[in-house]
């Protein structure tokens, strides 16, 4: 079954506690990280989550919660290839790191891999300074989609995307970057942004 944005932010916070600590998060813990101060509401977004078959809870205990072979089920490891710039563009830093990303972020398995953002100039568009985004590699881009561009073969940088004639904008979210306007053949995309993962 499909998850609103916050099922899947708690979800990804549960997922990422248990493979730091070894333990299930309270759920104090859990709001905490999401910057919710009512447990009531986490409890909801648990409870939901486990009619949904993601986790599993033994009631009445703390620190009960599971993940299902449902929720590994309808996710995929995805490979953490580096560091992207939402700002000047940089080169993008080798990583062997993995995180969990769920299925129906991509079209297909295999087509995606996740980036650590560095910089400001997407806070407009919600991706800030640390977070990490998932990339589906695809060349086929839409106007208006954020992507993983390089200019000249050099440095990566991450833009909102729009066709000009025989020319391509780069736009950043944020006013204290400069866009960049080039020939088409002069951008090179490497993917598409279809979501972001962020740790509070």
């Amino acid at each position: 079954m499909a998850l609103t944005r916050r099922q899947r932010e708690v979800l990804d916070v549960i997922r990422n506690f248990l493979q730091r600590q070894g333990y299930s998060p309270s759920l104090e813990e859990i709001g905490a990280e999401l910057g919710l101060s009512s447990v009531a509401t986490v409890h909801k977004h648990v409870s939901l989550l486990t009619e949904k078959g993601y986790l599993r809870r033994t009631w009445n205990q703390n620190r009960s919660i599971e993940l299902t072979d449902a929720d590994q089920a309808h996710t995929s490891r995805l490979p953490v290839r580096g560091t992207i710039a939402a700002g000047r563009p940089i080169a993008i830093a080798e990583s062997h790191d993995s995180v969990a990303v769920p299925h129906d972020m991509l079209r297909g398995p295999g087509r995606g891999y996740v980036l650590r953002v560095a910089g400001d100039s997407m806070a407009d568009e919600q991706i800030r300074d640390g977070d990490l985004v998932v990339v589906e590699a695809r060349q086929d881009v839409r106007d208006g989609e954020t992507v993983v561009a390089a200019l000249d073969g050099a440095g990566a940088g991450l833009r909102r995307y729009y066709r000009e004639g025989d020319c391509v904008r780069l736009l950043p979210a944020g006013p204290s970057t400069e866009p960049i306007v080039a020939a088409a053949e002069r951008v090179h995309v490497h993917g598409v942004a279809v979501g972001v993962i962020r740790k509070y």
